[in-house]
């Protein structure tokens, strides 16, 4: 999320940034001045609301201690607070659709962000690694791993559909080989601290990384009466509820003693209120299967302070992720590529302003590493602002080359997102000796890496005449000392 005193003393550069987007920042931004204008008057009103309440209060005190009639300044007093009432609920409503508004806006692109709409536009920064020449003509993936059965797709439909994969004797050991071998890398190497965090979170959790409200449609979400740990508690204005019968997200607007007046909260629709009994959202609370480990990891520290010294805090941590791919009917059919369910390690790290930018560079480093060490022929591209994710202000990304399809397909990607992750989930750090108010963190992350694109990227550019694949050498050790994988007795 952006800063709001950013947006309004930098209107014409925000709606510029939106435009190298691709976005319509009238869209986006709607009559953002006006809007701001009516809020800040409401503020000022209320304040100016509140002081004539505590004049009247000590008028009446006043008139009390000497004995005087004070009824008509108690009148005075009920027909300020009624005002106020008025007020707030003004103030509140404005503050919440404010709110909306500035979490639709995406991060602004940092200036070295080539100006672009698509992929095509993105800018290949570095190239490593000599593609395999085979004599013989390089098998894809799919095929490789049905004829060896460490591949099932076919029976992957029949448990789950489309885009689900199941793996085999050595496939399976291959995909568990990688995991461990990327955690010891990112642990003993890297100096990151590993971190296995829950695979379901609540909706903060995704509005903090920047996937709610925005891409509520990607994502997979659980309901049930089981998941009512949360809104037992006393709610307050401002949080997001879910209302059974209703869909799309809530937010809260005021607390009526066992009722809860809510708001529909999805930007650029139509709104409406209800009032409801609390206890009805017991029942619909929704939890979300995560996309990517980067949303509980990032979260581990939502509206906590950290101490200066703390800081950088590396993490790295294996998830299984879960995607919808709402977006992507018909993209990535064949094999492995796009996913509902895909393994993968991710790195997150948490810095001072002025260090994102070498830790951003440090991050991609220890990706790179991590195909270095396999062997696997890759390149970094710094993505151009259109192709730049919502919550990002720079990305590289690490595509590796696959010889049985002849392009380089996207592994991993390693994001600096500044302050704006960190102002959605109020991460703040608190520099030393300081005694003003903390700042925010800047966080960042990227794949470390995708392990089923790894695991098949290892399965082209090792494969062999004969059909098998050859096993890297930094892989064998996980892999209980086999060098070849050859056609599997389990089919």
């Amino acid at each position: 999320m952006l800063d709001l005193g950013f947006v309004r003393g930098n209107l014409e550069l925000v709606e510029e940034k939106l435009r190298a987007r691709g976005a319509d920042p009238a869209a986006l931004l709607g009559d953002f001045l006006t809007f701001d204008q009516a809020r800040r008057k409401a503020i000022t009103n209320t304040e100016k609301a509140k002081a004539r309440l505590n004049q009247l209060s000590q008028e009446v005190g006043a008139l009390k201690r000497t004995g005087l009639d004070a009824s008509s300044k108690m009148e005075d007093i009920r027909k300020v607070k009624e005002e106020l009432d008025g007020m707030g609920m003004v103030s509140l409503a404005l503050e919440l659709g404010f709110r909306d508004l500035l979490a639709s806006i995406p991060n602004l692109t940092r200036d070295e962000v080539p100006v672009g709409l698509s992929e095509a536009d993105n800018l290949t920064v570095k190239t490593w690694g000599e593609k395999p020449a085979f004599d013989f003509e390089a098998k894809p993936h799919w095929e490789l791993g049905k004829s060896l059965g460490i591949l099932d797709l076919e029976r992957a439909a029949k448990l789950s559909g489309a885009r689900f994969a199941v793996y085999m004797g050595a496939g399976a050991r291959l995909e568990r080989a990688l995991i461990s071998f990327m955690l010891d890398m990112h642990t003993e190497k890297h100096g990151y601290t590993e971190v296995l965090p829950p695979f379901l979170v609540n909706s903060k959790s995704m509005f903090g990384t920047g996937q709610l409200p925005k891409f509520e449609d990607d994502l997979f979400k659980v309901e049930g009466s089981g998941l009512e740990q949360d809104i037992s508690r006393n709610l307050s204005p401002g949080e997001f509820v879910f209302v059974p019968g209703h869909e799309g997200m809530f937010v809260v607007k005021r607390v009526i003693g066992s009722d809860v007046e809510v708001q529909l909260c999805k930007p650029k629709e139509s709104t409406y209120q209800l009032t409801v009994p609390k206890s009805t959202l017991l029942y619909q609370r929704k939890l979300y299967l995560i996309p990517t480990a980067e949303v509980p990891v990032t979260n581990l520290y939502r509206d906590e302070i950290l101490d200066e010294a703390r800081l950088p805090i590396c993490l790295t941590a294996y998830t299984p992720c879960f995607r919808a791919e709402a977006g992507a009917a018909g993209k990535d059919t064949r094999g492995i590529i796009r996913q509902h369910q895909f393994q993968k390690v991710e790195m997150v790290k948490f810095t001072r302003p002025e260090d994102s930018d070498a830790e951003h560079e440090k991050l991609t480093r220890n990706a790179e590493e991590i195909l270095e060490t396999l062997g696997l022929p890759y390149r970094r591209v710094l993505l151009c602002t259109g192709d730049t994710g919502f919550s990002s202000a720079k990305t590289f990304d690490l595509e590796v080359w696959l010889p049985g399809q002849q392009l380089y397909r996207e592994i991993s990607s390693c994001s600096n997102f500044e302050s704006f992750q960190a102002r959605r989930a109020n991460i703040r750090y608190r520099a030393a000796g300081a005694k003003g108010k903390p700042e925010f963190v800047h966080t960042l992350n990227g794949s470390g890496l995708a392990v089923g694109r790894t695991w098949l990227a290892i399965v082209e550019n090792y494969q062999q005449a004969d059909g098998s694949v050859l096993i890297p050498e930094a892989l064998r050790p996980y892999m209980g000392g086999l060098e070849r994988i050859t056609k599997s007795e389990v089919q």
